[in-house]
């Protein structure tokens, strides 16, 4: 290997090292942040609070809906990462061998950005 490839493949690992802290960073922000919801949504939704069961359902809805768009962006990015990784430890490998990119190796409807 070249050395300017190989410094290039240095930077790139280094790079994706001080993402996944990002990541890591945010995450733990994102545990405490849920953490107040729940004790909000604890302490103030209450059985009164609400005219309808379908009122009562849709809040709940919306408190789900928004988690699972964190979870779903944070999995996105990880996944785009841990590609990266493979492909510059593995140079070799075509990107389809080894482990499926997604869980039960399904393969997304549409590309991650």
């Amino acid at each position: 290997m070249e050395a300017g490839l190989e410094e290039a493949f240095e930077t790139t690992l280094d790079a994706i090292s001080k993402i996944q802290r990002d990541v890591s960073m945010m995450l733990g922000a994102k545990a405490v942040e849920a953490e107040k919801v729940r004790n909000w949504v604890l302490n103030h939704v209450k059985e009164g609070v609400f005219q309808t069961q379908l009122d009562r359902f849709s809040t709940s809805m919306q408190f789900h809906e928004q988690q699972i768009e964190v979870i779903d962006g944070l999995a996105k990015m990880c996944n785009g990462l841990s590609r990266s990784m493979r492909i510059i430890l593995h140079p070799d490998q075509d990107e389809n061998q080894g482990m499926p990119p997604f869980p039960g190796g399904y393969l997304p409807e549409e590309p991650i950005r």
